[in-house]
C-alpha cells in the first residue's frame, strides 16, 4: 500500500522519515510512503489519478488543507469546526477528511506536562491556531483564549472557527502581547522567526509555551522561556503525535510504534543542524 504528504512547499517534511520509520517497525514490508509537490489547483487531478486499490492516505500540509475538505466525501466533525484538514484516508472509491493536528498539540503538551492550562495566548491567526484552540478545548481549559494577530481585520477564520468550536475568543494586535501575557500557556502558531521579537516578553512572564517551529530549534522565543526555568515544547512532539495518528488512520492498527518514529524523526533532524561536511 502507498501513502504520501502533500503541499506547497513540501520538500522540507519530516513526513516520510516518521511514516517510513513506522512502517518498518510495524513490519509492514509492501508499505511506502512518498512526497509530492501540489499546489490547490492540483489537488483534484491528483486524487483523481490515484488507484484506489494502492492507496491508503495522504498527509496533506498548506496550502492543501482546506481544499482536502472541499474534495472529500466525507469530513469529520473536529475538521469541519476548525476548518482545515491534514489527513485525507481511503473510505471505499473516495476520501475521508480528518484533523490529526489536534490530537497531536494536545498531546505534546500533556507529555510535556503542560496539558492543563487554566487560560492562554494563541499567537497568529492562521490554520494552526485553529487547532490549538481546539486542542485546548480538548483539554478542558476553563479560563479564557485571547488570539493575538498582526493583521486584526484578518481574523475572521479563527474566530468562526472559535465559534464553532463553542468556545470564542478574544482578539487583540500582536503588538500589544504584553498586556496579554498573564497566562498559563501561550501557543505560539507565528511562522518561524516571528516571535522573536517577543523573546523578552516572554522571558519575562510566567507562561509556559508551546512553539510550533521545530526547525531550526530551538527557537529565539523558545530559547529565552528556557532560560527563566519556564516549560517549553516545541514543535517536533506534534508532529510526531499527528503523525502517529495519521499512521493509525491509514493502516488500522492500533499500536503505532511512536518510540521509532522519535528516535527517526530526531535523528533526521540532527542530521540536518549538522554543519556541512560533518
Amino acid at each position: 500500500m502507498r501513502a504520501a504528504v502533500l503541499g506547497s512547499p513540501v520538500a522540507h517534511s519530516l513526513s516520510p522519515v516518521l511514516h517510513s520509520a513506522a512502517y518498518t517497525a510495524m513490519g509492514l514490508r509492501d508499505w511506502s510512503y512518498g512526497l509530492f509537490e501540489c499546489d490547490e489547483k492540483g489537488l483534484a487531478p491528483f486524487l483523481d489519478g490515484l488507484d484506489p486499490a494502492e492507496w491508503a492516505g495522504l498527509s496533506l500540509t498548506m496550502p492543501l488543507k482546506r481544499r482536502a475538505m472541499e474534495l472529500a466525501a466525507e469530513v469529520e466533525d473536529l475538521a469541519a469546526a476548525v476548518g482545515g484538514a491534514n489527513t485525507l484516508v481511503r473510505r471505499g472509491a473516495g476520501w475521508a477528511a480528518r484533523n490529526t493536528d489536534v490530537a497531536g498539540i494536545a498531546r505534546a503538551l500533556t507529555e510535556a506536562g503542560a496539558g492543563a492550562p487554566r487560560d492562554a495566548v494563541v499567537l497568529g491567526a492562521g490554520a494552526t491556531a485553529a487547532s490549538a484552540l481546539a486542542a485546548l478545548r480538548e483539554l478542558g481549559t476553563p479560563g479564557p483564549v485571547t488570539v493575538l494577530a498582526r493583521d486584526t481585520g484578518r481574523t475572521g477564520e479563527v474566530t468562526a472557527a472559535a465559534e464553532r468550536l463553542g468556545r470564542p475568543v478574544r482578539v487583540a494586535p500582536l503588538a500589544e502581547a504584553p498586556r496579554h501575557l498573564d497566562v498559563d500557556l501561550v501557543l505560539s502558531t507565528l511562522p518561524s522567526g516571528a516571535a522573536d521579537a517577543h523573546a523578552e516578553q516572554l522571558a519575562a512572564c510566567r507562561a509556559d509555551l508551546f512553539d510550533v517551529i521545530y526547525d531550526p530549534w530551538p527557537t529565539v522565543a523558545a530559547g529565552a522561556v528556557a532560560a527563566r526555568g519556564g516549560r517549553v515544547v516545541g514543535g517536533f512532539p506534534m508532529l510526531l503525535h499527528q503523525a502517529a495518528a495519521q499512521v493509525r488512520l491509514m493502516t488500522g492498527v492500533e499500536d503505532v510504534p511512536v518510540g521509532a518514529m522519535r528516535a527517526a524523526g530526531e535523528a533526521e533532524l540532527a542530521r540536518r543542524s549538522a554543519p556541512a561536511g560533518s
